[in-house]
């Protein structure tokens, strides 16, 4: 009896119980492998130095670009693969499975500085970056947090004073992705009327400043800054022209939390296969630590939550292929896979033990990643307030 435990075999679909793989067309399919195969064999290699050291290799994007892993929704007209949001989804999934950090470069350069520049930008300004962006040549960021204003953008104090040819900005930007590196950066400022814009910034073109954060104890792995504007002088051709107010961020944010909710389904997945792994190994009194009760609650409590949450994205994705879908639906998913990955992260650590902490087993540098999701592009309270306000119809910001 006491040997039972080493001579059964678990289903053969543990980790994809409901199929959901199933659902996936050949495109989809393909797309999620050539991102596995290179996150797993390009990414992962990479990344317990990157984090320690808190370097990012800018040749990483250009490598995506490459194999058209870079805003893959964008039409083939400015060099995208044209496909749908669902690919984009487990394109996400899947670098994340590796690492956050990297998932934030590709999702900024993706979702927060081609997408703009193609929804609300001239032909000429998507002819002009969009093709070099895609190829990862050139890097991009986005500028709207600000130091005093994150979760509040509509008080922002970056200034866009109009001039005769063009436009004079002045204010700063912090925990901006990619800026340290950024070849481009969309930065949104308001104008006299107290309207919002979006400009592009080149730094061939203009004077602008960035500076690294360093200290960071989480996504070490990106390049994090801020951008800094001192009498900044822009032509007016580098305003986006196609949007006003608050509508333009927080359409570039929808797209990018739409990736959220896929990326984190793939950190939560690799600490749950971590944990598995290690309880089945490591033995104490004579047995493996997985065959004990409350191991085993753990483990389906991360097979449980990860399956609905994947659930949950892969529903979302096709809706956004389909329609122009409620935001807060975004909200809703960014929100919960966000709280499931945290939660799944402190599970898989607590169950390693001390092995938890060590770098590895990675399982720490997921959990101390995934703080840093929780909080950007949205906290959970915040998300929470949207949808609140989505169901009763009540503004509980102020």
């Amino acid at each position: 009896m006491a040997n039972n435990f080493e001579k059964a075999l678990p289903d053969q679909d543990w980790d994809d119980i409901l199929g959901i793989s199933d659902e996936f067309s050949d495109e989809e399919k393909l797309v999620q492998k050539t991102a596995h195969e290179y996150s797993s064999k390009e990414l992962f290699p990479r990344v317990k130095e990157a984090f320690k050291k808190e370097i990012f290799d800018q040749s990483i994007l250009q490598e995506l670009g490459k194999l058209g892993l870079i805003a893959p929704t964008i039409p083939a007209k400015y060099e995208g693969a044209e496909l749908n949001h669902v690919c984009y989804g487990l394109i996400a999934y899947e670098i994340e499975k590796v690492d956050s950090g990297y998932r934030s470069a590709m999702s900024v350069q993706s979702s927060l500085v081609i997408h703009p520049i193609f929804e609300f930008g001239s032909d000429e300004q998507r002819k002009k970056y969009i093709p070099e962006l895609i190829k990862g040549k050139l890097i991009g960021c986005f500028g709207l947090t600000e130091p005093d204003h994150g979760s509040d953008p509509s008080s922002m104090q970056t200034t866009a004073t109009k001039s005769d040819n063009g436009w004079v900005l002045n204010g700063s930007k912090t925990w901006i992705t990619n800026a340290p590196i950024a070849d481009v950066a969309i930065v949104w400022a308001k104008t006299d009327d107290y309207d919002i814009q979006g400009f592009i910034l080149d730094k061939n073109k203009h004077k602008f400043r960035t500076e690294k954060i360093d200290g960071k104890l989480s996504l070490r792995a990106s390049s994090t800054g801020q951008i800094h504007m001192d009498e900044t002088h822009v032509d007016d051709d580098c305003r986006l022209p196609g949007v006003s107010g608050l509508k333009g961020p927080f359409s570039c944010l929808n797209k990018a939390r739409f990736g959220i909710s896929w990326g984190t389904v793939g950190a939560a997945e690799f600490c749950w296969h971590a944990a598995r792994e290690y309880a089945l190994d490591r033995k104490q009194f004579n047995k493996p630590i997985a065959s004990n009760q409350l191991i085993q609650k753990d483990l389906v409590d991360c097979q449980t939550q990860v399956t609905l949450a994947k659930l949950g994205a892969l529903k979302l994705g096709r809706e956004l292929d389909k329609r122009k879908i409620n935001p807060a639906a975004i909200s809703l998913l960014k929100r919960n896979n966000c709280l499931m990955a945290l939660d799944i992260a402190r599970k898989s650590r607590d169950i390693l033990g001390g092995n938890g902490i060590s770098e590895d087993y990675h399982v720490i540098r997921h959990l101390l990643n995934l703080e840093t999701v929780n909080t950007y592009e949205g906290t959970s309270n915040i998300h929470s307030l949207i949808l609140g306000r989505s169901q009763t119809g009540i503004q509980a910001f102020y």
